[in-house]
């Protein structure tokens, strides 16, 4: 997991390394995103993105608790949860029959959910839940560690970009880096568009976007 080149790889390794060492069918981790809407980067099966999907799209169920509650979550049987019953019966059609969820937290706080799924009553005793906490941990502190570096890879990009529009604008109309730089951010301005964006336009086409 600690391997793996960015977000989604290390995800995917997250999920794999779940079947593996969980006795479950299916496994799935959703990321917090800006906005309050969660991400699912990875699943190891299509049944968990259309449960997944069906807790979002109707806010309730035992990943929507876990993110709410920063705490686990688990169903032992479908057949008789009563928390979730809408959840129960959706989950129940496509063959699941216990599921777990737990969160990925680090000391900076939470980063998502890894979701566990099994086709038999009380997959998931003790042992377990324990073993998923320990992947847990380990998976918070990779996504969280590849998601920093996505996110400076993408500042140090945007800072080229911008870069290269300034110098743009600097040949074509003699202007100094600090005049081309009030440029770029007028227009980003007027136009609400993102500093970055504004750049790659005039990169792109050699002409700022209209006001």
């Amino acid at each position: 997991m600690h391997d793996a080149g960015g977000v989604e790889e290390t995800v995917e390794a997250v999920v794999e390394f779940a079947l593996q060492a969980v006795d479950c069918q299916y496994a799935g981790v959703a990321l917090y995103a800006k906005g309050g809407q969660p991400e699912v980067p990875a699943v190891t099966d299509s049944t968990v993105a259309e449960i997944y999907r069906f807790q979002m799209d109707g806010e309730a169920g035992p990943l929507v608790e876990c993110m709410r509650s920063q705490a686990s979550v688990l169903v032992p049987d479908t057949t008789s949860e009563l928390r979730w019953p809408e959840w129960a019966k959706k989950v129940l059609e496509l063959g699941v029959r216990s599921v777990l969820d737990v969160p990925l937290r680090t000391a900076a706080g939470t980063v998502g959910v890894l979701g566990l799924y099994s086709v038999e009553p009380d997959a998931f005793g003790p042992d377990a839940e324990a073993i998923a906490h320990i992947l847990a941990r380990h998976a918070s502190v990779a996504v969280a560690t590849a998601r920093r570096e996505q996110n400076l890879n993408l500042a140090v990009d945007a800072r080229k970009l911008v870069g290269q529009a300034m110098g743009i604008l600097m040949e074509r109309y003699g202007l100094d880096g600090d005049r081309a730089f009030l440029v770029l951010k007028r227009y980003s301005q007027q136009t609400n568009t993102k500093l970055h964006d504004v750049a790659r336009e005039l990169i792109d086409t050699r002409s700022l976007p209209r006001s």
